[in-house]
């Protein structure tokens, strides 16, 4: 029976950090972007109808055999490299019995006690405060399918009246990355946790083996804590939080857990070695199943696959394809775009901010512009629209025109707004949307100056201001004359106009 605690019966988080030292553990799984599966040609896009993407071999029918797809086992080493582990010279994969709808062939096929990558480490920077993440290894696998509970109130099993399998994601390409016990974080676990994810993200986005999308389920948490009182050398029972998808639920899991088992703790109880699932919108976890040893699992080599021996040769020729890491590249570009650590850390809380910024720059916009418009506007209509940045129908090379259409004198800042509105709504390149809709900015000095004439003449009290001396009054003006011509005035000559005239 699941336990749900409410606020008051938690232990407060501060009180448990004052108890018990924490021990965090993650497992975190990363859906390859190959175009196929991992074991068949099987289409692996997000989406499709319900078991559309399917053969043979991924539903597991007597007398299919997997092939190994050689592109996952390179995203893999890759992966590995970028995390500081060593590259096994050879290594071969083992049938986990999986006795779950979720896997029709009733195991899956994974690695055990010999993975593609192993012993390496991910070193943080958070708030000033640096951390290091300890990497037990990295290994390939398989997806499962997903489970699609019908009538139920959360979309749980519970209270629903049946269960429909899509076996579409069944054998997609996954890399699995798992961490030794994690200590030495103090009161702040959970945000390393999530620094953590936010690193691996970026970093598989870099390397380019998947886009990251945590809300389609390509990288997701198996979320591990236990207490243990200060001053003990033994570790707790831990839990495991399932499937957490998004950067601050990983977060609040871990908060919540460590409040909940620090209450438990206290009381005399015991914590139960369990799966536990994340309510999002409650914002808890609830108990999900005994959690298995490996033993349970009855681990045996796959016999249908070779093992897989990755050349010392190939393997150097994929680290000589490793970019610049996230933690690299974001200290390189702060410095060279002279940025304050409030500012860089404006964009890199947007996600895909930062490699839009820079292909905007590379498209010969200037850095201060190229972050207030991806910053402010467009990420006012990405947010309208419920999609990411790097969803938005326009693509850096359309934002550097704008920019240059402005320092041009073309338009000013207020009528890109609108160009920028065309680009979205596919209205074609920046230069045709201001001829068609005749935006250019008013330069002529006759139109000008009627214009200042009459913001004058309806002004005198700004007018005489002016004249006795206060300059700065001239914004009144201006901001006259701007209604007058539909915002299309060009600004500073508007002002020079109005200097003139009432020196």
């Amino acid at each position: 029976m699941s336990v749900q605690y409410s606020s008051d019966e938690l232990m407060d988080y501060d009180e448990a950090m004052e108890r018990f030292d924490v021990v965090l553990g993650l497992e975190v799984h990363v859906e390859l972007g190959t175009a196929s599966k991992m074991w068949c040609g099987c289409s692996t896009e997000f989406g499709g109808e319900p078991n559309t993407h399917t053969c043979p071999v991924c539903l597991g029918l007597p007398g299919s055999l997997p092939v190994v797809n050689r592109k996952a086992v390179e995203s893999a080493i890759r992966i590995g490299l970028s995390l500081g582990c060593e590259i096994a010279q050879w290594c071969r994969f083992a049938r986990k019995q999986y006795f779950y709808p979720d896997m029709p062939k009733n195991y899956q096929i994974s690695q055990y006690d010999e993975p593609i990558a192993f012993d390496g480490r991910v070193e943080l920077e958070v708030d000033g405060a640096r951390y290091e993440v300890p990497i037990e290894r990295a290994h390939m696998e398989e997806d499962a399918g997903k489970s699609l509970h019908v009538g139920g109130a959360t979309g749980r099993i519970q209270g629903s009246d049946h269960s429909l399998m899509d076996y579409n994601r069944a054998g997609v390409p996954l890399v699995e990355i798992v961490t030794r016990p994690v200590l030495g974080t103090g009161t702040r676990g959970p945000e390393v946790a999530r620094a953590y994810m936010a690193h691996l993200r970026d970093m598989v986005r870099a390397l380019g083996v998947s886009q990251g999308r945590m809300e389609q389920g390509q990288l997701r948490c198996d979320a591990n804590v236990s207490l243990m009182p200060k001053g003990s050398t033994e570790l707790g029972t831990r839990t495991e939080t399932k499937n957490v998808n998004s950067l601050r639920s990983v977060e609040a899991a871990l908060r919540y857990e460590i409040r909940r088992q620090g209450a438990v703790l206290a009381g005399g109880g015991r914590v139960k070695q369990e799966t536990r699932m994340w309510n999002e919108a409650g914002g808890f976890t609830t108990a999900g199943r005994s959690k298995e040893q490996a033993e349970d699992y009855r681990y045996f080599p796959e016999p249908d696959l070779v093992p897989v021996a990755p050349s010392r040769e190939w393997v150097e020729q994929l680290r000589a394809t490793l970019p610049e890491m996230p933690a690299v590249k974001r200290a390189r570009l702060q410095a060279q775009w002279g940025l304050t650590d409030l500012e860089m850390r404006d964009i890199n809380g947007n996600e895909g901010a930062l490699d839009l910024i820079e292909a905007t720059v590379d498209a010969g916009c200037d850095p201060a512009a190229a972050r207030k418009w991806w910053l402010t506007e467009l990420a006012r209509a990405a947010n309208e629209r419920g999609v990411g940045l790097e969803d938005l129908p326009i693509d850096p090379a359309r934002v550097a025109e704008v920019q240059e259409l402005v320092d041009a004198g073309t338009i000013n800042d207020k009528l890109a707004r609108t160009v920028l509105e065309g680009v979205l709504a596919g209205e074609g390149a920046p230069a045709r949307i201001v001829e068609a809709r005749g935006l250019a900015v008013v330069s002529d000095d006759g139109a000008l100056s009627t214009a200042v004439d009459a913001a004058i003449g309806a002004n005198p009290d700004v007018a005489e201001r002016i004249r006795g001396g206060r300059v700065q009054a001239a914004g009144a003006l201006i901001g006259a004359v701007m209604r007058q011509l539909g915002g299309k005035a060009d600004a500073r000559r508007v002002r020079e106009l109005i200097i003139d005239k009432l020196s």
